[in-house]
């Protein structure tokens, strides 16, 4: 057998392989949402036949409204900091991606070094700070961590996308009077659309499911996540695994409604930076 008849069947076998490796949560939990706690333990691969939406209101009336306040603070984590991460990330990027001088390259140097550290290796000294600020157990104080180390990201993408964009639409309008903001927002702005949306996406996702920052910024007493609320919901003698499921499929509703809101322009965000250096 040649090298191309064998290629020829081993690709769609590698990748009906993965795509079953990476479909296989994805349907436990969809049929285990639907199913009863006792049918999950006893058979968790079967489909539920019949369906109940038992579990989902069992979460969604809770006593304690635990899924409700981790929704929430979730989506106002989520919001406050890719709200404030894209236009710092947009400015700065745009100014990075123009300058040539020193000052720049150290800048750049600087946010390379942020993107290398794991958020865990830093998290007691960050702590620190925010206790001495007196932001720690509040809301403010977690959006500003996630702002601090999600920002090298966000300028990265943009400046890749900043330097496909002509300056001289920039210096038409310098001749025309704008100043230096004012081209920003009303000229450079409106053409990163796409770059914003592939920064919304890739960082509401990664802001939304953390888990270790929240448990341990805003604490047990002053709020929850949806994350942390999955956590919270697992007690040590935890059985009901009906609810644990229908808690991680409620979890996933708003973040994938923040993907189809601007898939249109993800995949045009990530590569746009790709053809100029």
């Amino acid at each position: 057998m040649s090298g191309s008849q064998r290629s020829s069947w081993f690709r769609p076998v590698a990748a009906l392989f993965v795509t079953t490796l990476f479909f296989l949560p994805l349907y436990l939990v969809l049929v285990n949402v639907f199913k009863r706690g006792s049918d999950i333990t006893t058979d968790p691969v079967s489909l539920p036949i019949p369906p109940t939406l038992s579990s989902i209101d069992q979460v969604v009336s809770r006593p304690d409204h635990l899924f409700w306040f981790g929704l929430v603070n979730s989506v106002e984590v989520t919001a406050l900091s890719i709200t404030m991460l894209t236009i710092v990330s947009a400015m700065l990027g745009h100014y990075l991606a123009r300058a040539n001088g020193v000052w720049a390259k150290a800048v750049l140097a600087t946010l390379l070094c942020g993107l290398m550290i794991p958020p865990s290796v830093i998290l007691e000294p960050v702590t620190e700070v925010l206790r001495a600020l007196g932001l720690m157990t509040t809301i403010p104080g977690l959006v500003l961590v996630n702002v601090g180390y999600y920002v090298p990201f966000g300028v990265f993408v943009f400046m890749g996308f900043v330097k496909n964009i002509p300056i001289e639409l920039e210096e038409a309008a310098s001749l025309d009077g704008a100043g230096r903001f004012r081209i920003f927002w009303m000229v450079v702005f409106p053409l990163l659309r796409p770059a914003s949306a592939s920064v919304l996406i890739f960082l509401g996702v990664w802001i939304w499911n953390d888990f270790l920052n929240p448990l341990i910024i805003l604490g047990p007493a002053n709020g929850t996540t949806v994350t942390v609320g999955i956590y919270r919901a697992i007690g040590e003698h935890q059985s009901d695994f009906g609810a644990v499921f229908a808690l991680m499929f409620l979890a996933t509703l708003p973040i994938l409604v923040l993907y189809l809101a601007f898939q249109r322009h993800f995949v045009k965000g990530l590569t746009g930076g790709a053809t100029k250096g």
